[in-house]
């Protein structure tokens, strides 16, 4: 396993900023130790609870930015939809996320292979109003974001050895 090494100092300062910015630097020394990006390759170095805040943290930046849509047209469906991501966040005490990972799951299924293929930006745009489905699990993602993002922060802090090595500088 990479360990995850942070200074007792920079997330003490983090946490009084705030739970972004303490998620942020959790998951920047996460993605730091492993190279600054998750792949198949490195994922192995992780562990279960470390892939998933990388996993919750890619979730945040593509839905926040374009919605599940966007998710899935840049690849991410596989990762989130054939993996235990919503058994994941069920563990981590945020069922409601979990349920709308299982609804939009359903939809991805279905819709998967159209959304996934590659088209120009005009293409991709229109993808938006040929899946307006998506649209209520956007809305419901971004309505309760701040809810869930404390969730997981609060998780990470509860269990802090399981993410990183704290150390006093």
């Amino acid at each position: 396993m990479k360990e995850v090494i942070i200074s007792d100092a920079a997330l003490q300062q983090a946490a009084q900023s705030g739970v972004d910015e303490f998620l942020a630097t959790v998951v920047n020394a996460t993605l730091e130790a492993i190279g600054g990006e998750l792949n198949a390759d490195n994922m192995q170095e992780l562990s279960a609870d470390q892939v998933t805040l990388l996993a919750y943290h890619m979730l945040h930046e593509e839905v926040m930015d374009g919605g599940f849509v966007q998710l899935i047209h840049n690849g991410y469906g596989p990762f989130f939809f054939r993996n235990p991501f919503a058994k994941a966040m069920r563990a981590w005490e945020i069922p409601e996320l979990a349920k709308l990972m299982n609804k939009v799951k359903k939809l991805y299924m279905k819709h998967h292979e159209a959304i996934e293929l590659d088209c120009s930006e005009e293409e991709f745009m229109a993808l938006f109003e040929q899946f307006p489905q998506f649209d209520d699990c956007d809305d419901t993602f971004v309505e309760n974001e701040e809810e869930w993002t404390s969730a997981v922060a609060y998780y990470v802090d509860e269990h802090l050895d399981r993410f990183c090595k704290i150390i006093t500088t």
